[in-house]
């Protein structure tokens, strides 16, 4: 806490099992101290059960990470609650072949008529378009848009991108499957 007055991190990774004083509680007074209340935070402990999750969920965590983890789970979990909690690092207006999505306003436009798309397919759009050409999994766009606790199956994002592509029109061609992998946006030139 200390540390905190003098330095404000980007993301804390905050232990629930800490000598002296739980992490839990840490939590509290970072969320009641205006200075540091938007902090993203995730939780780590060797706690796993559903019960602690929610309970440091319910107190103010970002996320939460069961020990042990994996350090490539690790900075995809920093990752997310970054790219959540610090959205006003990238422009609120991207534009590439033909589509506008404008994250202040929350709309997106396609050929220059507006297209209402639902959340899940808001967000989806929202990372090919800020990932241009790169190739995600359907895991890894359940795990981004959906969220890490989804029970669902990867179906769910298929079904979603047909739907997109649709609402999309000629713009819907954007989005590529990549055959065995997932899916890519490619602006067309």
């Amino acid at each position: 806490m200390d540390e905190l007055k003098i330095n404000k991190p980007e993301l804390i990774m905050l232990d629930i099992m800490l000598p002296g004083e739980d992490g839990l509680s840490i939590l509290k007074k970072i969320r009641t101290n205006a200075a540091t209340a938007d902090i993203p935070v995730i939780m780590a402990t060797a706690k796993g059960t559903e019960y602690d999750k929610v309970i440091g969920l319910d107190q103010g965590a970002d996320d939460y990470l069961s020990k042990p983890f994996g350090m490539m789970e690790m900075i995809s979990r920093v990752k997310a609650v970054l790219r959540r909690t610090q959205p006003n690092k990238k422009s609120s207006v991207l534009k590439y072949g033909g589509i506008v999505l404008n994250n202040s306003e929350h709309t997106a436009e396609a050929e220059g008529r507006r297209i209402n798309l639902t959340l899940k397919e808001y967000e989806l759009l929202k990372i090919f378009m800020e990932n241009p050409g790169l190739v995600f999994t359907r895991d890894q766009l359940l795990y981004n848009v959906w969220g890490a606790e989804f029970a669902g199956e990867t179906r769910t994002v298929d079904v979603h991108i047909g739907t997109l592509r649709t609402k999309l029109g000629k713009c819907g061609c954007c989005i590529e499957t990549v055959r065995g992998v997932g899916y890519r946006f490619e602006a067309a030139s």
